[in-house]
């Protein structure tokens, strides 16, 4: 027994970046929002537990259902059903204004994934049809307060930011931005003015900026050990609920 244990503890951290208690913690998560259904009619092949197992693994090492059907002993069809069932329920919960929000400090940054449908992403500057998704961090924490749904790699942060609606998330706190993030009420670096440099008191102000803002950088490349925003091959809403899914499995592994 204790072996038996022992391989689903290596399997969990391995395949997923999760600890066996914050797998559990995503679980719960998921039974809650309904990941069992009602029960009824023809039963899953697996339970929830692996299912839910199915789907981080995808999104952790984007292996296509063909190779994964096997590694759980379903079909390709049964993995893409448990993908399209579960893939939405472990979304990140929304972040609500914080109790000490004058005194919190976010950053906001975009990052660009490439997808395959042409209906979510353009032809960007990585060369690839990518889509622009906004993720807010907490500088403190590094956690992911919230990620808009993702709009054509083409779209610059500024419109990308303004159309995502989650400044509405960020009332009352401090929000940092790069210099892309231009006329958007956020905080971001002195510009150099025509024919003159910055003051040296807006330079050091640039530093410190650059140094705070690096957090977000850290956490969206954490989020990219998901090889599923590294290539994502899902269509429709499948990369918004992949980003959200991610964003939620980021958060459980640095809470605890």
């Amino acid at each position: 027994m204790a072996g038996v244990l022992r391989a689903e503890r290596v399997w969990v951290e391995t395949f997923t970046g999760l600890r066996v208690t914050q797998f559990a913690r995503l679980l719960k998560a998921v039974r809650e929002r309904g990941g069992n259904g009602t029960l009824q009619g023809r039963p899953w092949s697996l339970p929830l537990a692996e299912r839910v197992l199915v789907v981080a693994v995808y999104y952790r090492t984007n292996l296509t259902m063909r190779q994964l059907g096997p590694l759980f002993g379903i079909s390709s069809s049964t993995v893409c059903r448990v993908i399209q069932r579960l893939g939405p329920l472990l979304a990140l919960e929304p972040a609500s204004r914080p109790a000490d929000a004058p005194e919190r400090l976010w950053i906001v940054d975009g990052t660009l994934i490439p997808v395959r449908d042409r209906q979510v992403g353009s032809s960007s500057r990585n060369y690839r049809f990518s889509a622009n998704v906004q993720v807010i961090v907490d500088a403190d924490t590094r956690l992911v307060i919230a990620a808009a749904r993702p709009v054509p790699g083409t779209t610059a942060d500024a419109h990308a930011w303004r159309a995502s609606g989650l400044a509405e998330h960020c009332q009352g706190v401090t929000v940092l931005g790069d210099g892309a993030y231009t006329n958007t009420g956020l905080v971001i670096p002195h510009r150099k003015r025509p024919r003159r440099s910055l003051l040296p008191g807006e330079e050091a102000d640039n530093a410190a900026h650059r140094k705070v803002r690096a957090r977000v950088e850290h956490v969206i490349g954490r989020m990219k050990n998901y090889k599923i925003l590294r290539d994502c091959r899902q269509r429709g809403n499948g990369l918004h609920h992949a980003v959200q899914a991610v964003a939620h499995m980021h958060n459980l592994a640095l809470a605890s």
